[in-house]
């Protein structure tokens, strides 16, 4: 198994987005590029999507303006429909996500559409974004329970990650959207989709409600999954899952991968700052165990 672990920053996106306080372009250009010279390379700079719905993330073009591009850097946005494709082509991204869930409760809640609605919806946006030379994320929220239905079926997440593969996804987040899920049940979703999909395809978002994010993501690292998402400073949660703060700190994974014996090649105490100068900014406390220890 390959000793070296990606990790994707999504909290000038997942993050900011369920944050209070709005934050201007600019800044949000400065953490992305301070979050990129600490060597992270998968780096979320917002989302197209209406800032009528969204108003958090309002000129995620003028983010991306600012950043510096280097080698290996990766800039991606979440991506709704054409219209935002059509901007995130104009701002030259890397990769597009769209987001869809394993609960048609939630989806309905989020996106206005059933699971296979939003499906349909996708399947010439994916290809559009393909055929522009685009890579291309599928998000599945709710892969273990969900704030409206209740428990998920291990199989409807499978069931939702085989079609998204087979219109095209490069790679696949699986998200415990309100962070309910334990390492038992994170086994039964991975037995569920790891014949579908090889491990490298595969990313696990977990959310930290109920503080097992950490124990989740070794599940999955004892299954191969090299891939994980994170936000700095456990930046935001998710507005349409009532009690679902707080994403995985970006600090709180750096430390747990290389403690594992896995190389990052994102300098810690760097995330540390940028996550200190992010809760200044907001006026927060960071949930970030690490950072609290290492009194960033």
């Amino acid at each position: 198994m390959s000793d070296h672990a990606e990790i994707v920053e999504v909290g000038l996106r997942d993050g900011l987005q369920n944050e209070a306080t709005p934050v201007d372009a600019t800044t949000r250009a400065r953490w992305f590029n301070a979050l990129a010279d600490a060597g992270l390379n998968r780096i979320e700079a917002g989302s197209f999507v209406s800032p009528k719905w969204v108003p958090q993330m309002a000129d995620t073009d003028q983010v991306i303006t600012g950043i510096h591009r280097r080698s290996g850097l990766s800039i991606e946005t979440l991506v709704p429909n054409q219209k935002g494709l059509d901007t995130a082509l104009a701002a030259n991204v890397h990769r597009i996500a769209v987001f869809t869930a394993a609960s048609d409760a939630f989806a309905q809640k989020n996106i206005n559409c059933s699971v296979a609605e939003s499906l349909e919806r996708f399947a010439p946006l994916i290809q559009a974004a393909k055929d522009a030379g685009l890579a291309v994320r599928g998000y599945i929220s709710t892969v273990v329970a969900c704030p409206y239905a209740g428990p998920i079926a291990p199989g409807a997440v499978a069931d939702v990650t085989e079609r998204l593969l087979e219109l095209g996804c490069d790679d696949i987040s699986l998200g415990d959207t309100i962070g309910v899920a334990r390492p038992k049940e994170i086994n039964a979703v991975l037995d569920a989709v790891l014949p579908l999909v090889p491990a490298a395809r595969l990313a696990l978002h977990c959310h930290d409600t109920y503080g097992q994010a950490l124990a989740n993501i070794l599940q999955g690292l004892n299954r191969g999954i090299r891939t994980f998402d994170s936000a700095v400073a456990g930046l935001g949660g998710c507005p349409y899952a009532k009690g679902a703060t707080g994403n995985l700190a970006t600090e709180d994974l750096i430390y747990l991968l290389e403690g594992q014996g896995l190389t990052t090649g994102v300098d810690l105490n760097s995330v540390c700052q940028i996550g200190n100068d992010i809760c200044q900014t907001l006026n927060r406390r960071t949930p970030s165990k690490v950072a609290q220890a290492m009194q960033c």
